[in-house]
């Protein structure tokens, strides 16, 4: 499994080598900023979250992204979830639909955005978007059981993010409640991010440091509202890197570590994503030209 995360990781910088420049972007993998999808632009994404917990096989958890600017203040995306176990095989395990709506569109100091998602997966999951409640990515049944128990659950957050002199700071409060009962859980993810240099070079490059952001996550989770706590749940720190590319295209890689006896030792989390813009245009201007 480290080899195959490996190749892939190598993969998408041999992608990169033959482009330069673009947009910034912040590196995160499990926090949100403030910052939504352009209206009317498609983000396509793969990203994926390799582990290798104590007392069990080496994973590769992959998701998908559609992520779809349907209006200024509102993004929506779409999740394919997948997963490959070392001995176990591979698994689909499910989608997820997110939705993003920031309240207030002018730019303040701090910026709110409000986050809710429906989850449809079953127990393989293993991208470790988030961590809430007392998950620790351990005990996690093998594919052959995993695959026929659904968990079906709403996810919410409260996003709060600011912008300053080129940094941006966000911090993320998670509640999780599975619909077929059970209390909610909580969790949290604080992310800090900086473009390596903010004034653009003159000439064209693909290594300038205004092409890179890094940052820090620090996420895990709190418990449940009937027991808010620190005790016995997991907790990671991860420090990323975002390497924005021209035509719309950017890679992105994150080890973490894990901070408690309950979180598992290591993550590495690594991605591709290539941004289409103007496709809601193109979409209505071809139904246009078909008379649909």
């Amino acid at each position: 499994m480290r080899i195959a995360s490996c190749v892939l990781i190598g993969l998408f910088v041999l992608v990169g080598w033959a482009v330069a420049p673009a947009r910034a972007q912040n590196p995160y993998f499990v926090a949100y900023d403030h910052h939504l999808e352009e209206p009317g632009e498609l983000e396509i994404a793969l990203k994926s979250t390799a582990g290798s917990p104590k007392g069990g096989g080496d994973f590769l958890g992959s998701w998908t992204e559609f992520e779809y600017g349907a209006r200024a203040w509102w993004t929506t995306e779409l999740y394919l979830d997948w997963q490959t176990t070392s001995g176990q095989g591979s698994l689909f395990t499910g989608w997820r639909w997110e939705n993003r709506i920031r309240p207030l569109m002018r730019n303040h100091f701090i910026n709110p955005v409000l986050y809710v998602e429906y989850e449809d997966l079953n127990a393989g999951d293993k991208i470790i978007k988030e961590i809430v409640g007392f998950e620790s990515g351990r005990n996690v049944p093998p594919n052959s059981e995993a695959r026929h128990v659904r968990d079906r659950r709403l996810e919410t957050k409260l996003i709060l993010s600011s912008d300053f002199k080129g940094w941006n700071a966000t911090g993320n409060f998670i509640a999780e409640k599975p619909l077929r009962g059970g209390a909610w859980e909580l969790g949290y993810a604080i992310g800090v991010s900086r473009p390596l240099k903010l004034a653009a070079s003159p000439n064209k490059c693909r290594f300038c440091p205004e092409n890179f952001v890094a940052g820090l996550e620090f996420y895990g989770g709190l418990g449940d509202v009937d027991h808010l706590t620190l005790s016995g749940t997991s907790h990671y720190l991860g420090t990323a890197l975002g390497w924005n590319l021209p035509n719309d295209m950017s890679l992105s890689v994150e080890p973490s570590w894990g901070l408690t006896s309950n979180s598992q030792r290591a993550l590495l989390r690594f991605g591709v994503s290539y941004e289409i813009s103007g496709f809601g245009q193109k979409v209505r201007t071809l139904l246009a030209k078909t008379g649909i």
